[in-house]
């Protein structure tokens, strides 16, 4: 079996060698380490790693922000998120910007190795993942709509997104469509709901189960 290039990027460098022994006599193999948002890019151009191992939390940076300029730079690696948080956020914004899989670090090492693997050769996010599971709440569009609310199937989509704390530029990245229809349909759906602002509907949308 042919070996699956990482890079490893993290601001702490203990995170970053205790990954790398991890991936110690498999089959994934270490081909660089970055512990900055623009070496990340950098190393990502030069490099070309099947996989950008990421963290979350990435010094001063928003390492859910990184995910699209990695992406950008090699539009053939695949990022796989690491983090500490269980946050449905959190993995709503990963699947906006592209992220294949989303791991939190409490991952047992044959997991974590599975799942590179499987980022690489493009299947889809492992079941050990969280994004899979949010994903498929983030696509889903209620036939119905909300129950006594004319909401649109894709107005009732796009208020789940609200609630899970997406922009609108997330959620036009996500649902694949411009900003200005996202911008329409929560106008749309604040006007029908008879709400005031975007807290207001995320609040409305977790009440009724579609947080």
């Amino acid at each position: 079996m042919a070996a699956t290039s990482v890079l490893i990027a993290d601001d702490h460098e203990v995170v970053r060698k205790g990954l790398s022994s991890l991936f110690a006599d498999s089959t994934v193999r270490i081909c660089g380490e970055a512990s900055t948002e623009d070496e990340a890019v950098r190393q990502a151009r030069k490099l070309k790693p099947d996989v950008v191992l990421l963290d979350v939390r990435f010094g001063d940076a928003d390492g859910l922000d990184v995910v699209k300029r990695i992406r950008s730079a090699a539009p053939s690696t695949k990022v796989v998120m690491l983090s500490a948080f269980d946050n449905p956020t959190y993995v709503a914004r990963a699947v906006a910007a592209g992220a294949h899989d989303y791991l939190l670090k409490t991952i047992s090492r044959a997991e974590l190795i599975a799942a590179v693997t499987a980022a690489a050769t493009g299947e889809h996010a492992t079941r050990s993942g969280e994004l899979r599971r949010v994903a498929g709440q983030m696509t889903r569009r209620d036939k119905q709509g909300v129950a006594g609310v004319s909401l649109t199937p894709r107005e009732t989509q796009v208020l789940r997104l609200v609630a899970m704390g997406l922009s609108n530029q997330e959620i036009a990245d996500s649902l694949e469509i411009s900003i200005e229809t996202v911008k329409e349909h929560v106008q749309n759906m604040l006007r029908k709901l008879g709400l005031g602002d975007r807290t207001q509907a995320a609040v409305w949308a977790l009440r009724h189960g579609l947080g």
